[in-house]
């Protein structure tokens, strides 16, 4: 198992912030992955052309008052993602 693996299985039922090459930031609770997809419940994606807000000041805000849930599920590509962490990793 690579040790990328071994992170993931470590934040399964946990609230992830997954940044993405697009402008968007996605975070939600991670319940599955294989090699093409990461699945949130209970997930938030936030397109950052919608507002005036850096990536940063977004993810500092969903560190002090949680996710705003806008979709139930998700599926996010794993070519896409830039990194990702848990919530509670995000510094305050």
């Amino acid at each position: 198992m690579s040790d990328e693996s071994h992170y993931l299985d470590e934040l399964i039922g946990k609230t992830i912030v997954v940044d993405l090459s697009s402008l968007y930031v996605i975070a939600g609770t991670l319940i599955g992955q294989d090699q093409h997809y990461l699945v949130l419940e209970d997930a938030d994606a936030h397109d950052l052309r919608d507002t005036t807000t850096t990536r940063e000041l977004y993810v500092h805000e969903m560190g002090m008052h949680g996710v705003a849930v806008n979709r139930k599920r998700i599926l996010i590509s794993r070519m896409e993602v830039v990194s990702l962490s848990a919530l509670e990793d995000i510094i305050r």
